[in-house]
């Protein structure tokens, strides 16, 4: 994989400083592989704490643009007069034309008008912008491409704990038609669009014993520790026991498919059953709820007239911010829960 401009340029800055650490990291490096990051950990590294320094900076600039003196936003905002203080300064004007004009001569703010103020800065933003700017954001946007790859990592085991039912009753099949496991994970790796992930690290062992010297069972020990999934992991070691002892692979494939399979319905079922729960609390929650308060609201205004103490801009809150707040919130729970199932 050939490296971005941006990554040359951060492993050029401190990519030989951090080298050494980098590499003696074993965690980063299983991590970068379970990941299928195709980066040496000092490339990731140098990335990270650079991207991580730039953001940083770019916070320390934003304070400078609002905190520095004269010119800065803070500045340009209290040079503006209060919009409060704009119609007592121009009866002031009208009744002393004299003064005014004189104060207009002077450079007086406000034309020298007594009422006349400037606008004030909120406190609390003089406060919350240094501590978001100043830590909460480089501190988060360091901790989030700092796990960047361990966050891969997960996507790719939810991802293989999807397509291994179907992938392991592949296998099935092919051993019992007397295919060699060579074949086996050459047919997987060539059939990405089906297996997904399962394609990915399938082709690794194939490379690793076709094109680099290995044989079986070593390149299948060393997927072991590529595999970001406890299921494949679970399933690559399984092989190795087999072919080890000298039991028969096509049980092996079987016994597993068939495991794997039960797991995938009981995950299916636990996902229909929270879609189920969900079904019903939205009907609740954001129908009938909705139904219930306003024929409350038109009964209470009926019988004794207190639905007429109500805002209007209360009543206006609800049908136009909470209730379409309802729907767009289960709508985007439902949509995650989804995403999380695709294939």
């Amino acid at each position: 994989m050939e490296l971005t401009a941006w990554q040359k340029i951060c492993h050029r800055i401190i990519g030989k400083p951090i080298k050494k650490k980098a590499r003696a990291d074993k965690e980063l490096s299983k991590t970068l592989e379970q990941a299928a990051i195709p980066l040496m950990p000092e490339v990731y590294l140098a990335t990270n704490i650079v991207t991580s320094i730039a953001v940083f900076l770019a916070c320390i600039g934003v304070i400078v643009i609002v905190f520095f003196p004269s010119i800065g936003v803070i500045a340009l905002y209290e040079s503006m007069p209060d919009p409060e203080t704009e119609t007592p300064c121009k009866i002031w004007e009208y009744w002393n034309p004299d003064k005014a004009a004189a104060g207009k001569v002077a450079g007086l703010p406000g034309n020298g008008c007594p009422d006349y103020q400037t606008l004030v800065f909120p406190n609390y933003l003089t406060i919350l912008i240094p501590v978001m700017f100043g830590f909460l954001i480089p501190y988060g946007a360091f901790k989030y491409f700092k796990g960047g790859a361990k966050r891969e990592a997960n996507a790719r085991s939810m991802a293989l704990e999807k397509y291994l039912p179907y992938a392991a009753s592949y296998t099935a099949a092919m051993s019992a038609a007397n295919a060699t496991p060579q074949k086996m994970f050459r047919s997987l790796a060539m059939n990405e669009d089906i297996y997904g992930d399962i394609a990915y690290d399938s082709a690794m062992i194939y490379r690793d014993v076709t094109l680099l010297g290995f044989d079986l069972l070593t390149a299948i020990k060393m997927s072991v520790d590529r595999a970001a999934s406890p299921w494949l992991t679970e399933f690559f070691q399984g092989m190795v026991g087999t072919l080890t002892s000298g039991g028969n692979l096509k049980l092996y494939f079987l016994n597993r498919a068939e495991f794997y399979m039960r797991e995938n319905r009981i995950r299916l079922q636990v996902f229909l059953e929270t879609l189920a729960m969900l079904a019903e609390s939205y009907v609740v929650v954001a129908v009938a709820m909705p139904l219930f308060l306003i024929v409350m609201l038109v009964i209470m205004f009926w019988v004794s007239g207190s639905g007429s103490q109500m805002s209007e801009s209360f009543l206006y809150t609800i049908i136009m911010g909470v209730i379409p707040a309802i729907h767009v919130a289960y709508a985007l729970l439902v949509w995650t829960m989804s995403k999380e199932q695709d294939m």
